[in-house]
């Protein structure tokens, strides 16, 4: 009998603690799942001077967080207020710009303070070859040089009459594009001798355009800021990609492509 009780009671004790150990393993069972909070998607309003960028940081974030997507579109900075600002669907804006970034806090639409993410500078765009004989930015007001920039409204259109006035140089565009984006097609397509674009794009471009760097580009640098909106339907997953843009991630992405730290 005493030999009997003594199984029993170690029986016992062994079911005890196997019934320890399990819980004890529970919460790092459990860990993985909960590892990330974050659900939802978003739309992301973003400069046309982001495309590629934004395209590989919106599928990095959502590598990193599982349950998210995040929608993209590109348009001019001012286009995209244009659509805020009348009630269009979005959860975070990206301007090219601090004065569009302007408009949407001025008219509250926006979640907290812009964060500046990224610089940017004007280069001249032209075809490979140079056709055109371009060599500084003053080459581009000659008689017969079919010259394509970005309209005064679109952040690019405004650093371009920044140049102008700071050099004195006036300029006679045969075409203003909306976004930067149409200012370089215009160049590969051959239907413009040069154009004015960001650094970024022309590095962006490969050897479909060759770059001409000109001093006077530092008279107009560009400041990117990056908000959320107000009427965001996932405001956590909205915020976080925000960080995750001005974060270690976004800038290694962002210098990469030749955008300058803000």
């Amino acid at each position: 009998m005493e030999k009997l009780s003594a199984l029993a009671i170690g029986a016992v004790l062994a079911v005890a603690l196997a019934g320890c150990a399990g819980t004890a393993d529970t919460p790092a069972e459990s860990t993985p799942a909960a590892a990330d909070a974050l659900r939802g998607s978003i739309t992301v309003f973003a400069a046309a001077s982001l495309t590629a960028t934004f395209t590989e940081l919106a599928s990095q974030f959502e590598a990193a967080h599982p349950d998210t997507t995040v929608e993209l579109n590109f348009a001019g900075s001012s286009d995209l207020v244009t659509q805020i600002t009348e009630g269009a669907p979005a959860d975070v804006f990206a301007s090219a710009d601090t004065k569009n970034m302007g408009k949407v806090t001025d008219a509250d639409l926006a979640e907290g303070d812009p964060v500046d993410f990224a610089t940017n500078v004007l280069e001249i765009a032209v075809p490979p070859g140079n056709p055109a004989g371009i060599d500084n930015f003053a080459d581009l007001a000659g008689p017969d040089v079919k010259l394509v920039v970005c309209a005064p409204a679109v952040p690019c259109g405004a650093a371009t009459v920044a140049v102008e006035t700071a050099s004195g140089v006036d300029l006679a565009p045969v075409s203003e594009e909306s976004a930067v984006t149409d200012v370089l097609g215009k160049v590969t397509s051959g239907e413009a001798d040069a154009g004015l674009v960001y650094v970024t794009d022309v590095i962006g471009a490969g050897d479909a355009v060759e770059g001409i760097e000109f001093d006077e580009s530092a008279e107009a640098v560009n400041t990117y800021p990056i908000v959320a909106l107000g009427d965001s339907e996932a405001p956590d997953v909205a915020q976080a990609f925000v960080d995750f843009v001005a974060g270690d991630e976004g800038r290694s992405v962002l210098e990469a492509a030749g955008f300058g730290a803000p």
